[in-house]
Order: structure tokens, then C-alpha cells, then sequence
């Protein structure tokens, strides 16, 4: 086939159109909540965001790392290192690297139809450790899942890997802004996971099934991981990957995570009022539609400013929330304000105080 006919032939399919990558953050450039976490036994989302840290095994150190191949255009990666190892691997243990897909995200998949789509996941990958991992997709609508191998040749080399999955024709996904798909890279796993054969085709999640194979990447301190070029998308060929413009790949992990940073002392927060005297309102407006009704965060210390003072409020929480705005609320009892005056909520002479919104997958 000529490349004419190969580009025709992609474009007609939809694979070539912009906005190909189901996966959101994949070059790792957006980083939150922070670009470095020490001494994590729990997981969680950590720095780059949409990327979720699933664990029970060893101690970790998590970063936005900018050891990244940047020949192929990226700046940053997600770098896990191992701290505290886990040489005693129980049934139930695990780790792994994730990212949650919402249902209404993968419709064009046409999952659980006879026209499913194929998809092919490729990302670059880098390791001291060699050997053989695991890559899932996992159906969370259906408990339906399928894993695939692949191998790190080069310690301390980025390599590229390309994985195609075939499409299921059982369990379609749900049209909603939950979780439907999980990508999961295994990097370790205990006997419940590994006990049986991996399950490379479409199937009922069977638990023993999906980690066989894999290394153990907590066995040891020097061991180290980390992940960039992240792409899924509709097909059986991985096509370059799509870099797209920094505000576009924001405003996408801002629909699962807000916040708001001060960078130096006194820094505002947000703007309101006095309702009345021991009870002070403020608003905030979402720059993007969170995917659900937010929870809220804070951390370090407030104040409020109005009427020429600077007050400690009693309490600051959240009042009110819809998908695109917020309103926050201060007990004033202690240090009154005066009812109807304007201020605003600012830290108090705190440059690392935050207000963060979470409505995560």
C-alpha cells in the first residue's frame, strides 16, 4: 500500500483525526497536586495528573520526573522508586500504575456491539528492571478484562511498547461520567492475581488471571519505573503521538482536579461577604465543568480580610457546590466582621496554603 493510500486508509477509519487519545495526560505534563511525593506506602493521585498509584507493597517515592525521551518530543514522565522494599509478597498484595476512563469517553469503541472496535495502547516506558510486566484493560461496567505481556529489554532505557487489544463484543460500556475502563500496568502482584493463565482474550474477570507473568518490581530498593508517550486509541496500528497544546491537556484533568495554589504570603483565595457579622461567604467559579459535584481540600492556614482587618475565621468548609461553582463558608463567631462588608479569604502568611476540589474517577 503506498503511504498516500496507508493515509487515506487511516483518516478513513478515524484513527488520523485529532483528539485521538482516550488517555488524557499521557505526555505527563500537567502535575497539580505536586512534581514530587516521598514516602508513600498508600497510593493514590500523587503528581501528574489522572495518573492513580494502586498499592500495598513497599514504600515509594513518586515524581513528575524530567528524565523523559525527549527526542521524541517529551519533557516529563511519572516516575515511581522504590524506598522500602517488599521481598514477602502476600496473596493479596499489589502495585500498580493507573488511569480511570470515563464510560461516555469510550462510546466510540462500540463495546459490547458486533462492530467492536480494537484499540492499541503505546507508550515509552524506562526501568532498571528487565523482564516481563503486565498491561491490563479492565471493564469495570461488566467485570470483563484482558491482559497482555510486555517486556522491558534495556535496563535504564526508554523503549517504546505497542500493545493492540481486540474489541468485545460482550458488555458495553455505560454512557455516563463514571468509571468504565481501567488501564492497569502491573508491576507486581500476589498469588491471588498470578495463580492461574493470563487472560489475553476478552473475558470474565477471573482474579487469578490477570497478573500472571510479571516482575516484582518491590523486591528490591534499587528498583525503579516510569512511564511517558502514554496513547489509546481506536485501531491496530499506533500512530504518532498526538502533543496537544498545554491549556487543552489542563482544562481535561481540570474536569477531575482543581486547584488553587498560592504561590506567596498574603496570596488571594477567593472573594465574598458578610452575611452577617459571624458568618462570612465566599465563591469560587470553576474555569472548566467538573466531572461531578466536587469535594473540597484546604491546607495551611487562612484568613479573612475585610473592613481593614485581618481575621482568623473558627472553620472553613464547603456551604454549597454544583459542577461549576462553589461557595465556601467561615464561621466568624470568635473574630466578628461587620454584615454587609466585602473581603476576601487569603493565607495567612502561608505561600504553600491551597484549596483543592477532587471529583475523581
Amino acid at each position: 500500500m503506498s503511504k498516500a493510500a496507508e493515509l487515506a486508509a487511516l483518516i478513513g477509519s478515524g484513527q488520523a483525526q485529532g483528539n485521538k487519545n482516550i488517555v488524557i495526560n499521557g505526555a505527563m505534563n500537567i502535575a497539580q497536586r505536586s512534581t514530587s511525593v516521598t514516602g508513600n506506602t498508600a497510593g493514590g493521585y500523587l503528581t501528574c495528573d489522572r495518573i492513580n498509584f494502586v498499592q500495598n507493597m513497599g514504600t515509594w517515592t513518586v515524581t513528575q520526573s524530567s528524565d523523559a525521551p525527549s527526542s521524541e518530543g517529551f519533557l516529563n514522565a511519572y516516575r515511581i522508586d522504590c524506598t522500602t522494599a517488599d521481598t514477602s509478597v502476600a496473596a493479596t498484595d499489589y502495585l500498580l500504575v493507573q488511569q480511570k476512563i470515563e464510560g461516555q469517553n469510550l462510546q466510540t469503541l462500540r463495546k459490547g456491539t458486533s462492530s467492536a472496535k480494537s484499540v492499541t495502547l503505546s507508550f515509552f516506558v524506562k526501568s532498571n528492571t528487565t523482564g516481563n510486566f503486565v498491561v491490563e484493560l479492565y471493564d469495570s461496567d461488566n467485570s470483563r478484562q484482558i491482559s497482555a505481556l510486555y517486556t522491558i529489554s534495556s535496563a535504564n532505557t526508554w523503549e517504546k511498547k505497542t500493545v493492540t487489544f481486540a474489541g468485545d463484543t460482550s458488555g458495553a460500556f455505560d454512557d455516563d461520567n463514571a468509571e468504565s475502563l481501567q488501564i492497569n500496568w502491573w508491576l507486581g502482584a500476589g498469588s491471588n492475581y498470578t495463580s492461574g493463565t493470563l487472560n489475553t482474550s476478552w473475558a470474565s474477570a477471573t482474579t487469578a488471571n490477570r497478573v500472571v507473568g510479571t516482575q516484582n518490581l518491590a523486591a528490591s530498593t534499587d528498583n525503579d519505573w516510569a512511564i511517558t508517550g502514554v496513547q489509546l486509541e481506536i485501531g491496530d496500528v499506533a500512530t504518532a503521538f498526538e502533543h496537544e497544546n498545554i491549556g487543552t491537556t489542563l482544562a481535561k484533568c481540570q474536569r477531575y482536579y482543581q486547584r488553587i495554589q498560592c504561590d506567596t504570603a498574603y496570596d488571594a483565595i477567593m472573594d465574598g461577604s458578610h452575611l452577617v457579622a459571624a458568618q462570612f461567604y465566599a465563591m469560587h467559579t470553576f474555569p472548566v465543568q467538573m466531572r461531578e459535584v466536587p469535594t473540597m481540600g484546604e491546607n495551611g492556614t487562612i484568613s479573612v480580610v475585610s473592613n481593614g482587618a485581618d481575621r482568623a475565621p473558627d472553620s472553613f468548609i464547603l456551604n454549597r457546590a454544583t459542577k461549576e461553582v462553589v461557595q465556601t463558608y467561615c464561621d466568624m463567631s470568635t473574630n466578628n466582621g461587620v454584615t454587609g462588608h466585602a473581603g476576601q479569604i487569603r493565607n495567612n502568611n502561608d505561600a504553600d496554603q491551597f484549596v483543592e476540589f477532587k471529583s475523581e474517577l
